[in-house]
């Protein structure tokens, strides 16, 4: 009896070492409802993913997983995403131990907590939105390479959060700080205190990258304080500085951007 590289690896997962290619990779997850799988996909999931996407796949430090079906994301592209990772992000690969049938038993599991696709029309003008973005965000957020370095690249903000989420963020309902631009402060022992972003830290030393986007280091025993501040580095956009109609706008914008396109074979 013959097995093709295809059922063989549906049977038993690819052999380590040995990736199945992609033309022979089913691009729709053969494991979908399967109860076995999902149950298999869900101790995975808890294990490797959870520290970072939350038990519910809501999200922690990285981006709401419930959504990305509704976003337009496909099986074949998420399969991607967890086996190659996402270079310059936190999004690591699965690696070559994992096997391909686990891969799909993590992404039945996340089925099942998918939320439905929106029928609500989308609000906002998303070229309007782009002139917001310039005017008010590029000076410390960038998208496709281009604006500041104080706060987190946005580039994929549209697949990564929920539009409440993203209203509570620019709104400042939340504090959210992402490694690598939590607000700190260091006071010298002469001089003005000195407001950034942190980037590394150790027991004698923090590096910081200031206001002025300059990348500073300071000896801590050689600086009269170092405060963790609780404040977000990033200012409160209310009503009386971002009326209604430009924050739609400006979130239709941030729902436009994709990035890296998980769907798209690299």
């Amino acid at each position: 009896m013959k097995w093709s590289v295809v059922a063989l690896t549906l049977a038993f997962g690819s052999p380590v070492g040995s990736p199945v290619l992609a033309q022979d990779r089913p691009t729709a997850n053969p494991l979908q409802g399967n109860a076995d799988a999902i149950r298999a996909g869900m101790g995975q999931f808890r294990q490797r993913c959870a520290d970072c996407h939350g038990v519910d796949a809501r999200g922690i430090r990285s981006p709401d997983l419930t959504q990305v079906w509704a976003s337009g994301r496909s099986d074949d592209g998420l399969f991607q995403t967890l086996r190659n990772g996402i270079p310059g992000t936190e999004m690591p690969s699965v690696g070559v131990r994992t096997t391909d049938n686990e891969i799909w038993q993590i992404l039945a599991y996340l089925r099942t907590l998918a939320a439905p696709t929106p029928t609500d029309p989308p609000r906002g003008n998303a070229e309007n939105g782009q002139r917001v973005f310039r005017a008010s965000c590029a000076g410390c957020h960038r998208v496709d390479g281009v604006g500041g370095h104080l706060g987190p690249d946005l580039s994929r903000i549209g697949v990564a959060r929920t539009r409440d989420a993203m209203v509570r963020q620019i709104r400042g309902a939340t504090e959210d700080f992402r490694p690598g631009y939590e607000p700190v402060t260091i006071t010298p022992a002469n001089g003005q205190p000195i407001h950034g972003v942190k980037k590394n830290e150790d027991l004698f030393s923090v590096q910081i990258m200031d206001t002025r986007e300059r990348i500073q280091g300071y000896e801590k025993d050689k600086v009269k304080d170092v405060s963790n501040d609780k404040k977000s580095a990033m200012p409160v956009f209310g009503p009386d500085r971002l009326k209604e109609s430009d924050l739609d706008d400006l979130i239709r914008y941030l729902q436009s951007l994709r990035g890296f396109d998980p769907a798209v074979r690299q």
